[in-house]
């Protein structure tokens, strides 16, 4: 027999909607962060907008998935289920990246800290930059307490992405038992 509440949280598809919509607003202010302010953390050219794109990727995906549940949409609550692994894995190499690049970057945003939060010279040199500067409030946090951030948001993300994974594949298999249901006349699951 089905276990309709194991490991829920919250109500299947109303829990699994507010999860997305979660999903969907950091991802949203993580994009557009990275790609606004990227430039002062990674300091190889496109790889902050590679970063921020993936993050808005993601909130494309929770979107979808959405709007999936909310109509009940079995043919888009499938395509979510396709996409959800690939995203969760591409996450994950994102993550270990970022974690990489920002260790190694560690003496560039010092470097930028101390230096009224101007853009590192190579990278400004090479044209990196834009008319942003750097957020004051990174720099007073120091760099140990903005890698652990990092760490820990990356962390947390990939939770949220795994729940969400199960979250659409819960649905998914609802709606699929659901589906197969069929009442006594026709030998179905009521059939006395």
């Amino acid at each position: 027999m089905w276990c309709d509440n194991c490991l829920l949280l919250l109500p299947l598809r109303a829990g699994a909607i507010a999860w997305a919509v979660v999903i969907t607003l950091y991802s949203i202010a993580g994009g557009i962060f990275l790609l606004k302010y990227g430039q002062f953390f990674f300091f190889v050219y496109p790889e902050w907008f590679i970063y921020g794109g993936i993050g808005l990727g993601v909130a494309a995906v929770a979107i979808v998935n959405i709007f999936a549940l909310s109509n009940r949409s079995y043919i888009w609550t499938r395509v979510c289920k396709f996409l959800w692994p690939f995203i969760v894995v591409i996450s994950t190499i994102r993550a270990i990246l970022m974690i990489v690049e920002l260790n190694r970057g560690q003496s560039n945003i010092v470097w930028e800290c101390q230096n009224g939060g101007q853009l590192w010279g190579a990278s400004a040199n090479a044209g990196y930059g834009n008319t942003s500067s750097f957020p004051d409030g990174i720099c007073a946090a120091g760099f140990s307490s903005l890698y652990t951030a990092y760490i820990v948001s990356l962390l947390v993300d990939l939770g949220f992405q795994m729940y969400m994974l199960f979250l659409n594949w819960r649905f998914s298999k609802r709606l699929e038992h659901y589906n197969a249901l069929k009442g006594p006349l026709y030998g179905g699951y009521y059939n006395a």
